[in-house]
């Protein structure tokens, strides 16, 4: 997992019949650093213009920064929405891990006071993607795995499902690699088609409640994003990357 910086160009892939969009175009910065001792850390933004069939356009606003234990013991989140310039929501709050049990207590403070616990198994952001980058190095086709990242107000627990395709071996696509994974030699690393479905089953929902295809690369860097939201989608291409420097572990 290589700490980086990684700016995406998102824009409108398929509007489906009912969905009401007709325009997309926004970026998106993604931000991640930490070690297995230092802890992980996370920021991502997510500014898009959407325009409807009415020709009204809304300008969103999305930013999220989460803390991540190395041990996976304890997990901050603070996150935002804004549309046309006004804030929407914002949810702030902890989830630790019992010592002895594993059972994981969240505790809210915006968008109001709460506690609750979390039931099974659960993963936290980083964990699934250090989990996932171990299946898929082993050869593993199908991930399971019930995730909290804080996100729908802090009040949701994500069944998801991986999907991971056959590893790409360096150089196995290096002519068709954007231009800065070329200059970040990206294509010398293995690498793997990566498609996450997001349920809410608690809910009853048996299709996902949105749908991540990406190309996963052995230090942690994504990019060919394919987001769906199920009405519409949005492509994510790869516009800007660099490595940050971070202490190493003693």
């Amino acid at each position: 997992m290589a700490p980086h910086r990684a700016v995406y160009e998102m824009s409108l892939g398929e509007a489906r019949s009912g969905s009401g969009v007709t325009a997309y175009d926004g970026r998106m910065v993604f931000e991640f650093t930490g070690s297995a001792c230092r802890g992980y850390s996370l920021n991502t933004r997510l500014v898009s213009q959407i325009t409807d069939t009415q020709g009204e356009t809304i300008l969103a606003d999305v930013w999220s920064s989460t803390g991540e234990a190395g041990d996976g013991k304890s997990f901050r989140f603070h996150s935002s929405q804004r549309l046309n310039h006004r804030l929407d929501e914002a949810t702030i709050g902890r989830a630790s891990r019992g010592r002895s049990d594993g059972a994981i207590t969240v505790r809210l403070t915006q968008p109001e006071s709460e506690e609750f616990s979390l039931s099974g198994p659960v993963l936290f952001p980083t964990q699934h993607s250090i989990a996932l980058i171990e299946r898929a190095a082993s050869g593993q086709s199908v991930f399971q795995a019930k995730v909290y990242d804080g996100t729908e107000k802090g009040q949701r627990v994500f069944d998801t499902t991986a999907f991971i395709g056959s590893m790409v071996k360096p150089g196995g696509d290096a002519d068709r690699l954007e231009k800065v994974a070329q200059d970040e030699k990206l294509g010398e690393l293995p690498s793997w088609p990566i498609s996450i479905g997001y349920f809410d089953l608690a809910a009853g929902d048996l299709t996902p409640s949105y749908q991540i295809d990406f190309r996963l690369y052995e230090n942690g860097v994504s990019r060919d994003l394919l987001i769906d939201y199920g009405e519409y989608t949005v492509e994510g291409k790869l516009s800007s990357l660099e490595y940050l420097k971070e202490k190493k572990c003693k």
